[in-house]
């Protein structure tokens, strides 16, 4: 019988320095590298649709909205992790030269099937963990809808479902407002 081998670890600083020659875009957690999956068109718009409005609205103000090419570094006491959100709003920025942010206070993923199960469980728990982040949503991809886990004045979050394309998520902590009209704006929903 052969010993199963452990995956060798790998440091921030190569992971940093890997992603930035890197063709495609890894996640990291605790030291091991996990490649992204390409997203379909859908997924695109949506988060296209998700950083144009917010941008639109945050213009002039102190808050920035960064796309998915930007990553969250999420420090805990023993390790750290790296994830390329969809899209997020960020008020205190790291210097421009880093390729991540560290205080996200809005973030929007886009849900798909592969990654759904990842993104509503593991992922989630890590982002609700980030102490700056006051918004979390997550967009369905196949019909007008969304879940947003808000941040209490108690520091605990709460579940709100947002259905059909006259909902609206509010974000007052950003003073703007995600419309699902718009989240979802010219995207051909399979069964709708």
């Amino acid at each position: 019988m052969t010993a199963l081998r452990m995956p060798e670890l790998l440091s921030v600083e190569d992971y940093l320095a890997g992603e930035l020659a890197s063709e495609v875009k890894h996640e990291y957690i605790d030291g091991v590298v996990h490649a992204m999956a390409g997203a379909s068109n859908t997924h695109h718009e949506i988060s296209v649709n998700a950083l144009a409005f917010l941008a639109s609205q945050l213009r002039g103000k102190p808050c920035k909205v960064y796309n998915s090419d930007t990553k969250i570094r999420i420090v805990f006491l023993n390790h750290v992790r790296f994830y390329y959100p969809d899209a997020m709003v960020v008020c205190e920025r790291n210097p421009g030269t880093d390729s991540y942010q560290d205080r996200p206070v809005v973030v929007v993923e886009v849900l798909s099937e592969s990654t759904r199960r990842t993104d509503l469980g593991e992922k989630r728990d890590v982002y609700l963990a980030i102490p700056s982040l006051k918004v979390l949503i997550f967009a369905e991809r196949n019909f007008p809808a969304a879940i947003s886990y808000r941040k209490t004045s108690a520091g605990r979050f709460e579940t709100k479902r947002h259905h059909g394309l006259d909902a609206s998520i509010p974000l007052p902590e950003i003073d703007a407002e995600l419309p699902l009209a718009e989240l979802h704006s010219e995207v051909d929903f399979p069964d709708c």
